[in-house]
């Protein structure tokens, strides 16, 4: 049984973990959410990645972890060099579902996929080179926010979901000259997804959750898996009263009580 590692700034990497646990279901999840820095789409790149290799390398150093999944589009994008490089283990990185999109897009004989994500995730250049090499033929348009995030917590921790607010953000996309196919590149998004539903009830809504599941089944062929399902360990790096509502949504999923990690 091998124990796998789901990593963010906060809760989004739920959405993830969800997808991983229901194709391998026999193995050990640990789940640390950076509360303290959240959100990291706030962040310098530079600041990112100082951060994440910090923790990931102190956590890696005083639990046994086989692999770790970064549950976050922000994150992936700029430190999975450093951390290959820092850690002896395989880390799997979320990027945005570009290439499933556009395929689905072209079946429907449509040609107009929509990217929702961080900011940061919008205007990296891994992005444009994503957009590029998969739907460079398509109509493209690009919405980033760091609001959803912050939504999807609060959804989380118990609040209601205002649609209102929600759909003034999503109001470039309403109506005829919006997209056929949106990709959720945040993985806090598929958390809001059956209220993006509700607002853009025609568009196919793609997310990384399935295809990061089939990469980590891949990377731990072989590795037998138990019978029955271990239970899971939650961690965050802040110990505020939000961190422990939000922690209810993973004690119905199998993870025991939240605990604090501190570098």
């Amino acid at each position: 049984m091998a124990t796998i590692l789901i990593f963010d700034s906060g809760m989004g990497g739920l959405s993830i973990y969800r997808e991983v646990r229901k194709a391998l279901p026999g193995h050990r999840y640990l789940y640390l959410f950076d509360n303290a820095c959240f959100p990291y789409g706030e962040l310098s790149e530079q600041q990112l990645v100082a951060r994440v290799v910090e923790l990931l390398e102190s956590f890696t150093r005083q639990h046994r972890v086989d692999l770790v999944v970064i549950a976050c589009n922000t994150a992936s994008t700029h430190v999975l060099p450093a951390l290959r490089e820092l850690l002896s283990i395989p880390v799997v990185g979320v990027v945005p579902a570009i290439k499933p999109a556009a395929e689905h897009s072209r079946r429907q004989g449509k040609g107009r996929i929509g990217l929702l994500a961080t900011p940061g995730t919008v205007a990296r250049r891994y992005t444009a080179e994503l957009i590029q090499n998969f739907a460079a033929d398509l109509d493209v348009s690009l919405l980033g926010t760091t609001e959803l995030v912050k939504m999807a917590e609060d959804k989380l921790a118990g609040e209601p979901v205002v649609l209102a607010r929600l759909a003034r953000i999503l109001a470039p996309w309403q109506g005829e000259g919006g997209p056929d196919t949106l990709v959720l590149g945040c993985t806090h998004f598929p958390l809001l997804s059956e209220e993006i539903q509700q607002l853009l009830p025609d568009v196919t809504l793609v997310d990384s959750g399935q295809a990061i599941a089939r990469r980590v089944s891949n990377l731990l062929d072989g590795c037998l898996q138990s019978q029955a399902m271990a239970a899971g360990q939650i961690f965050c790096t802040a110990a505020t009263e939000k961190a422990r509502t939000q922690a209810r949504a993973f004690n119905v999923e199998g993870f025991g009580e939240l605990q604090l990690f501190t570098p």
